[in-house]
Formats: structure tokens, sequence, C-alpha cells
């Protein structure tokens, strides 16, 4: 039971929306193109990266001699035509969202994807309207692995940290959450399935899907019982 829950703040990529697969399949073929070969080690090396720490990771590790904005072009103009027809929403997480918000629910989104890309597949799936505010790691100094982002969107929708729940699926971004004191909701997804057990010991609630959380007859958030598919 999580009571005086005041504010969501979801993740968006892995945890709203089915698009790790994306950014995998962009580093391949970004790396590729560059001649290089994607490292086992990229994917923890990055993963709680912002856009821009990202880019700039790419070209001190690759020694590439683009732009940091001719990289994360590059990326956005890849990712652009997947994001539009490819990737989905996780099951139940727009009826999840809708749930919250019908309890009176602040929702916030704090995500280390880029503004045009968040808003065309939010928009897409006509569950941007339910965000009450927007938050990014390029508005902080520090990657998801620290309470940055976080706190600055518990700022934002003007609640307490102690007050907010958050839904992520990183073992990283899930530490910083909890460093910011907030609640912690583990959320399964394929790309983090190795790290399951730790997040586990981390997340105060793992779920594999929306589907438990709609489907239950427990009781999660404020006494509600959310289990209303509208």
């Amino acid at each position: 039971m999580l009571n005086n829950i005041k504010a969501a703040i979801f993740d968006m990529d892995g945890t709203i929306i089915d698009s790790m697969w994306v950014w995998d399949k962009i580093d391949k073929e970004y790396l590729k193109n560059k001649g290089f070969e994607l490292p086992k080690n990229l994917k923890s090396e990055i993963v709680h990266l912002s856009f821009d720490e990202t880019a700039k990771y790419f070209k001190d590790r690759f020694n590439l001699s683009d732009s940091l904005e001719t990289i994360k072009n590059d990326w956005h103009e890849m990712a652009e035509n997947e994001y539009r027809n490819n990737v989905t929403l996780k099951p139940g997480a727009k009826e999840f969202i809708k749930q919250l918000k019908s309890c009176g629910i602040k929702i916030g989104l704090a995500t280390s994807n880029s503004i045009p890309l968040l808003e065309l597949v939010l928009k897409k799936h006509d569950v941007y309207k339910y965000f009450d505010d927007i938050t990014t790691t390029d508005e902080v100094e520090r990657g998801k692995n620290f309470p940055d982002v976080y706190l600055l969107a518990a700022q934002k929708l003007k609640v307490s940290p102690d007050n907010c729940i958050v839904f992520e699926d990183i073992l990283p971004a899930i530490m910083g959450a909890k460093a910011a004191g907030m609640k912690v909701v583990g959320v399964y997804d394929q790309f983090s399935e190795n790290s399951k057990e730790e997040i586990l010991s981390f997340a105060d609630i793992y779920i594999n899907g929306y589907e438990e959380i709609l489907n239950s007859s427990d009781n999660y958030i404020n006494g509600y019982c959310v289990n209303t598919v509208y």
C-alpha cells in the first residue's frame, strides 16, 4: 500500500513505451556506418545518460569529427521513423495513467529523450494530454543515476518528493529516484531483464506490466483500487 501519493512521475522509454530496441538498433547502425563495432559494455555505459551526455560520450569514445549537434540530429532522423510508425505503448499504460488522473494524482514525465520525439510518440498514442508537466535530463546537470531530474519534476508539479511515486525500468534510474526520496515502481522491460534481481532490491514495488495493477483486487495507491479500464 502506497499512501499520501499526490504525483506520479513516469519515465518514457521502456516504461510507458516499448522503444529500447530502437536505441539498440540505432547504436549498432550508427557505429557500423562510422566503421566501429558495437562495444559489449556500451549499454551499461550510456543507459543513464541524457541525450546530450550520450552524444558527448560517443564523440569522445569514438573520436568522432562530427559536432555534437550533428550527432544528435543524425540519431533523431534515425529514430523519428521508428517512433512514428513502429513504437507502441506498453500494454495498459494509457489506461493506468488515465486511472491515476481520475484519482486526482498529478502526472509528470522525466525522460532522457528529446522533446520532438517524446511529443511525436505521446501525441500519436493520445497520452500527451494527461501529463501536467514534462522534464528532460537536458534540464539538469546530471543523468538519471542522480536525483536531479526527479526533484525538478516534483518541483514543477509543486509536490513534495515524499508525496511522489516514480515508474522506471532501469536500475540506475530507480536508484536515482530513490535518492530523491520518492517511492519507486520498477517496471519490467526486456532491455533491463539482466538486472531484475537488483531492481527488486531497490524498488518499492515491481510489476511485469500495468495489467497487474489494473486487474488487481489490491489497493495500490492512496487506497484506490485501480482496476477500472476505460
